[in-house]
């Protein structure tokens, strides 16, 4: 039993990557929802939903729904 490392690699650089994004976006949008700016609002809701779509479909492809 051999362990293929590319695959491995492949593995640790998305969940890297993808953790990397959700904490961006996250943050993005709490410190774009402190403000006094009309615009600031919405896109702070934007990136929430945005966030929020990135962790659906990574529970997605863990739980196999695109097999």
């Amino acid at each position: 039993m051999t362990i293929n490392w590319l695959a491995f690699l492949t593995v640790v650089l998305a969940s890297l990557l993808s953790a990397c994004a959700v904490v961006i976006l996250f943050s993005l949008a709490l410190r774009l929802g402190d403000g006094d700016a009309p615009w600031r609002r919405p896109v702070s809701v934007a990136l929430y939903v945005v966030c929020g779509l990135v962790v659906v479909f990574g529970v997605a492809i863990i739980v196999g729904l695109f097999d």
